[in-house]
């Protein structure tokens, strides 16, 4: 054997290894865009476990970048199209930063909806399996769920709707606004991380958020009044975890399933249940700051705040009557996943 057939040979072999051992495996790098620090709890609770998760399962050949606070440029409502248009591979994103776009998510964003965020998000995900795909066909989701129970945080403290009148107060989506509306509040639209400066300076009276976010946006430094409820809370955002087509598309089927089963309903679940643990440590913060916690209970929430939000049901069923969807056969079913298969 010459030296020239020799080294072929020997070239086959080591290829054939390095192939069975995986060595040749295709790797693949996706950028993961998403608003808030990278401290914050989302990304370091939620995000950053799922990722590492990934990367761990594929044996490294998966490489997930994380980008935080836009670092890939653009603002937070522009990271559903960045997910489609493939500025970014994955985007963790609010839905309501594109109101009117995803309309059946916003059952889990009607006042007084929701008291428990990963039976939410249970129903979110088993929702969006049963008829929520061609809403988001445009991308590839890999979860939804929801936060915590949404609260106000103000200057001044609220414990009756009329309260509110006459205040500025940043509202968390279309329907939070629309109850902001009814009280005669102002609602004021801004991205989350917007927040402190517009508090710090004036430009709003208060905030509608969940507990767990004030840690990162120092609001329990910047406002002493914090109104809470028993049972169904005030609002929930929606969230979904949003990846590419063509990015899903152009990996390897072994990997694509590696992601897959580390993504859907048991991560969604995750998701929203780790959000929502976090809003206990939060609240501490700013009970032992000595601030103002209001609670609503169940019977006062009933009597008193429901009566101002029923509006909101009624135009909301009727807003989606004109886009040939039953809302409150999506409130019903919602509501039954909730209480029923996807209960805590």
């Amino acid at each position: 054997m010459t030296n020239k057939t020799l080294l072929t040979a020997l070239g086959t072999v080591a290829v054939g290894a390095m192939v069975a051992t995986g060595a040749l495996a295709q790797d693949v790098t996706l950028r993961l865009h998403q608003f808030l620090p990278a401290q914050a709890n989302v990304p370091a609770l939620v995000l950053d476990v799922w990722a590492d998760q990934v990367e761990e399962a594929s044996g490294g050949r998966i490489e997930i970048e994380r980008y935080p606070s836009m670092q890939l440029g653009g603002t937070p409502p522009e990271l559903m199209d960045q997910a489609v248009d493939g500025v970014a591979d994955i985007v963790w994103t609010v839905v309501g930063y594109t109101p009117g776009r995803f309309p059946s998510t916003e059952v889990f964003e009607l006042p007084f909806m929701v008291a428990d965020a990963r039976a939410a998000s249970c129903a979110y995900w088993t929702m969006y399996e049963e008829g929520m795909q061609e809403e988001f066909s445009s991308v590839h989701l890999l979860g939804t769920w929801v936060h915590g129970p949404g609260i106000f945080h103000t200057a001044d403290p609220v414990e009756v709707p009329s309260d509110l009148e006459g205040m500025q107060i940043r509202g968390g989506s279309r329907l939070v606004n629309q109850l902001l509306e009814l009280t005669g509040a102002t609602p004021v639209g801004m991205p989350v991380p917007a927040v402190p400066e517009a508090l710090s300076r004036g430009v709003i009276d208060g905030t509608t958020i969940p507990w767990e976010v004030t840690t990162a946006l120092r609001v329990s430094e910047l406002v002493e009044n914090h109104t809470e409820f028993e049972g169904n809370g005030l609002y929930t955002l929606t969230f979904v975890l949003a990846m590419n087509n063509e990015a899903y598309a152009a990996m390897p089927a072994d990997l694509q399933q590696i992601l897959d089963e580390n993504s859907g309903l048991e991560f969604s679940i995750f998701a929203g249940g780790t959000q929502a643990d976090a809003d206990g440590p939060a609240r501490v913060i700013a009970d032992e700051a000595g601030n103002n916690i209001i609670t609503i209970d169940e019977a006062t929430a009933a009597e008193v705040w429901l009566p101002v939000v029923q509006p909101i049901y009624d135009t909301w069923i009727a807003d989606l009557a004109e886009r040939d969807m039953d809302g409150q056969a999506l409130i019903d079913r919602a509501r039954a996943l909730m209480a029923g298969d996807c209960a805590s």
